[in-house]
């Protein structure tokens, strides 16, 4: 069971939420979020990198002189990767960096995550109808009152996208806005501070529970 106060916009204390999830063993908690770290990491390279072996570069055909007779080390080709202009020796290809994890361990992994930063969490009431217009002056002192310095790394998570606070937070620098189903876990283990909505914890455990 996990409890953690709510906040206001003005930064009072106006309740309490409580939440139980099933959570990885203490023994096993570190790899199960380490491997799902590891894949979302993976997951998000292209892959695309490319070099030339020495059949795929241009030239080369001709071999550049006789083979024996000039007191020179014998050479078939131009493009050999020994000379420059040459190809790449076990240079990298176009490749999948996909690794696979079951579904059930995925979320182990991210209310395991979640879980552990308990202590960097903090609820708030929803406020979208706070800011009538963008304003990213309004949005750092509301995030500073709520407990969030601006120098911390701050993750901000919403039920839904309001525009107004998009536009608020979007040239916040140290400021991530993601929405309650784009939770992950890089994103939870990366910020300094977490700050969630009430209806998005709620969303959250709904769809994660």
């Amino acid at each position: 069971m996990f409890e953690c106060i709510v906040k206001n916009w003005q930064g009072e204390q106006v309740g309490q939420k409580t939440f139980d999830w099933k959570v990885a063993k203490e023994e096993t908690a570190s790899h199960v979020v380490h491997r799902a770290l590891v894949r979302q990491m993976a997951n998000a390279r292209q892959g695309t990198a490319s070099t030339k072996t020495r059949s795929e570069v241009r030239g080369g055909g001709r071999k550049p002189w006789r083979q024996k007779g000039t007191g020179r080390a014998r050479a078939g080709s131009i493009r050999s990767p020994l000379w420059r202009g040459g190809g790449v020796t076990f240079g990298p290809k176009p490749r999948d960096y996909e690794i696979k994890m079951n579904r059930k361990e995925r979320r182990l992994a991210l209310r395991t995550a979640f879980a552990s930063r308990i202590d960097d969490l903090i609820v708030v009431e929803d406020f979208g109808d706070q800011l009538q217009r963008p304003k990213t002056k309004e949005l750092v002192e509301v995030i500073t009152r709520w407990g969030s310095k601006p120098e911390n790394q701050t993750l901000l998570i919403l039920s839904e996208r309001t525009e107004n606070v998009y536009l608020s937070a979007r040239n916040v620098e140290k400021l991530k806005l993601i929405g309650a189903d784009q939770l992950n876990v890089y994103d939870l283990l990366h910020a300094d501070k977490i700050i969630v909505t009430a209806s998005a914890l709620e969303k959250i455990q709904e769809v994660y529970k």
